[in-house]
């Protein structure tokens, strides 16, 4: 690409070349059970950098510059909860998913390149786990124990900052191009919106399935 106009350098009267930039946003909770599923354990900070230099070597990047890879995710839910059923009291953070959660985000946010937007997780009351659920749909048995319970855990705030980031990334043309990792078509109108400001947009959507809708409205496909 060259850069004419204000943004335009010169060297003696020649104009440099500037590669084409490549912004990459990853969603974090999406990425984390993808990787799982494809490596067998929770990916360690080597496991997701390495994931993002390879989206770099794909045909269609591999002559660009990366500007900056951004993870998006929700610290753990640091507060104690009280099971309805027995009483007991569970304190979430000082389980293993949280303590590796929490070790994932504070190790990427040091690496070289990338940047962490975090959101927030917030507990509503208690639901009924998978195999409680899995245990009352083929029995009889209806009766609900205390180890059948989870705490209702919902992430705020992830998905906005996604989106706002996408907005500005476009609005002050930071990059040309922008791949983003994930498999929910709740972001079609934000890609709609950055590539009618004249961004190219990648879908790396790690062979989930997806809806076409969310397809259709990416130039290319990882």
């Amino acid at each position: 690409m060259i850069q004419v106009g204000r943004n335009a350098s010169r060297d003696e009267g020649f104009l440099i070349f500037m590669s084409e930039r490549v912004v990459i946003l990853l969603d974090g909770g999406f990425v984390k059970k993808k990787l799982e599923e494809l490596l067998g354990h929770f990916p360690t900070v080597a496991e997701v950098v390495t994931f993002s230099k390879d989206l770099m070597t794909k045909s269609d990047l591999a002559s660009k510059e990366l500007f900056r890879v951004f993870w998006y995710d929700a610290p753990p839910f640091s507060g104690n909860v009280r099971n309805p059923i027995n009483g007991a009291q569970v304190n979430l953070a000082l389980s293993p998913q949280a303590t590796q959660n929490l070790s994932l985000i504070d190790s990427l946010e040091m690496q070289e390149d990338f940047a962490v937007r975090r959101g927030a997780l917030s507990c509503s009351g208690w639901k009924l786990g998978i195999s409680a659920l899995k245990r009352i749909k083929g029995t009889n048995n209806k009766t609900i124990a205390a180890h059948d319970l989870v705490p209702n855990i919902q992430q705020k705030g992830v998905d906005m900052r996604i989106g706002l980031d996408m907005s500005l990334i476009a609005l002050k043309r930071l990059a040309q191009n922008l791949v983003l990792v994930t498999g929910d078509s709740d972001f079609v109108p934000v890609m709609k919106f950055v590539r009618r400001e004249g961004m190219r947009v990648y879908l790396a959507h790690m062979g989930h399935p997806t809806h076409q809708i969310l397809r259709a409205h990416a130039d290319r496909l990882i």
